[in-house]
């Protein structure tokens, strides 16, 4: 389970639980604050506050452990080397979730220049889904993606959280937040947030 106590961070401030195998959905307009709530999560920003994971401190794991086991992905992944391939520990254990995603089996040695913007956010996806995180912080994981797209990342992430992996996704989508979610968040603009049930 993921605790988060107090969380401070410019004008947040939030606590909640994330069960095992839990998905919520966050919801709110545009600059309210979600994607500066899942950065402090996942340590990527200076926060004040108590975050846990099965009781145990985020301070006393080293910040590289942490992040792949509490696994942010951003609304536009970064790329560091030209190739596809070139991102990816093990290219070959990936490719299965890289075909589910919808991209070619041959686009490895592709160009990181080539690719389209949904694209880029899928091979993104497959990339920390291999990490295979206890906790999946999503930035608006199908905002760039076409229906049938998205619907093959609403299915990966399902089968995740079957699996016992918790997930906090944002979404501007209210429709995708009540298929996704079990729970809603809806952030504030004093930065609080507020749950419902989809």
């Amino acid at each position: 389970m993921l605790t988060v106590s107090g969380l401070k961070r410019l004008h947040l401030s939030v606590s909640f639980d994330l069960q095992d195998g839990e998905c919520v959905a966050l919801q709110g307009p545009s600059g309210v604050g979600k994607t500066l709530l899942l950065r402090s999560i996942a340590d990527l920003d200076p926060n004040e506050g108590t975050v846990k994971l099965d009781g145990v401190l985020r301070e006393a794991i080293p910040a590289p452990a942490w992040r792949r086991r509490v696994t942010y992905l951003a609304a536009e992944p970064g790329w560091w080397s030209d190739a596809v391939q070139e991102h990816f520990a093990a290219w070959e254990e990936a490719l299965p979730l890289v075909m589910r995603l919808g991209l070619p089996v041959d686009c490895g040695p592709w160009s990181i220049q080539r690719l389209s913007t949904g694209e880029r956010l899928r091979l993104g996806l497959a990339r920390a889904l291999m990490l295979r995180s206890r906790v999946l912080l999503l930035d608006e994981p199908t905002s760039a993606l076409d229906p049938a797209a998205a619907s093959a990342v609403e299915a990966l992430i399902a089968e995740r959280i079957s699996d016992g992996t918790s997930v906090l996704w944002s979404t501007h989508d209210r429709a995708q937040a009540r298929r996704v979610g079990s729970r809603i968040f809806a952030m504030r603009s004093d930065g609080g947030i507020e749950e419902s049930w989809p």
